[in-house]
């Protein structure tokens, strides 16, 4: 056994290396991510020690770098692509939908695209405008691509490491304002599946599923609520697409109540096919309608504004007393 506690910036890190080590097909591309280590230095010292080959400071294009993924993914290759930042993605969208998400089923299954996509994503961090948003249900939509978000070190390190190993596309968003939160890895563990989400803290009362930044906010809602005497159970969903809808059913027959939690807005949102998979399967155990939780229907405000328009603790709590007050 080898534990060690990692932020979660690090874990990454080290998985990255792990499977440069363990693959020499697996690479790593995007801009900044060589000499300076990436701007958020998940990538650092990699360049140093895999040389310029195998670490590739790209030119300022996102559709190129894709594009160039996924003509190096058909030659055999595992490349791991980051993008800068979650609203830098968008001139890649077309590569990413049109060809990185098709080509499997286009080929009738002969041909695989093994590549990662690393998004930095949403806000807290007071940055400028494309620099904290939450576009996850937009790949999310995308039949094709695989989309998953870690909210702790463990996970950062074990599903970087299952996405490099999928033969499929796999979009990774990385909660960016929790890239320093620390927890313990254990490297030599056998991971769960990919997809699989986990409970992180039990309870009877009521169930919140989040995933990626919002984990931790709705574990510090549940100890808060836990001090007026409400058991809050958390579920961390870990994948977005595909989405473990049994887990969530589990939860909610034992607790009869939900509530989704989520920094993307909620209109349109992840937590609405949630909502609605939920109430479908659930219909006869809840006592209280599903409620959602997220970001406002708007364009991300400047940062001064943000605490305003990102679900907090606050917000959590006035959903739970909601659905509790059925």
């Amino acid at each position: 056994m080898s534990i060690e506690k990692l932020s979660i910036a690090k874990a990454i890190t080290a998985s990255l290396r792990a499977a440069m080590e363990a693959d020499p097909k697996v690479l790593v591309m995007g801009e900044d991510v060589g000499k300076l280590g990436g701007v958020f230095r998940v990538t650092d010292g990699l360049q140093k020690d895999f040389g310029e080959e195998r670490v590739i400071d790209t030119p300022l294009a996102e559709s190129g770098i894709v594009g160039t993924a996924i003509g190096m993914a058909l030659r055999g290759y595992r490349p791991v692509v980051e993008i800068q930042f979650d609203g830098f993605v968008f001139p890649a969208y077309d590569q990413i939908v049109t060809q990185l998400a098709k080509m499997h089923a286009r080929a009738l299954g002969k041909i695989k695209l093994p590549v990662v996509i690393r998004i930095p994503y949403g806000g807290a961090i007071g940055a400028v405008e494309h620099h904290s948003e939450s576009p996850e249900s937009l790949f999310a939509h995308v039949a094709g691509l695989k989309v998953v978000s870690p909210s702790n070190a463990a996970d950062a390190y074990w599903m970087m490491q299952q996405a490099i190993q999928s033969d499929d596309p796999v979009i990774y968003f990385e909660p960016k304002r929790r890239y320093h939160d620390r927890s313990e890895v254990d490297t030599d563990a056998i991971p769960g599946p990919l997809h699989a989400a986990r409970t992180v803290r039990e309870g009877t009362d009521l169930t919140l599923v989040a995933y990626g930044p919002m984990v931790k906010t709705c574990l510090e809602a549940a100890a808060a609520a836990a001090e007026e005497g409400k058991s809050l159970e958390v579920v961390d969903l870990r994948s977005i697409s595909p989405i473990d809808f049994d887990a969530i059913q589990a939860s909610v027959e034992k607790t009869r109540r939900l509530v989704v939690v989520h920094e993307a807005p909620v209109f349109f949102g992840s937590g609405a096919e949630i909502a609605a998979r939920i109430t479908e399967r659930c219909f006869y155990h809840l006592e209280a309608p599903v409620l959602r939780v997220g970001g406002y229907h708007a364009p991300y405000p400047p940062s001064r504004l943000e605490d305003e328009y990102l679900p907090g603790l606050d917000r959590v709590l006035d959903s739970v007393d909601r659905a509790l007050a059925y």
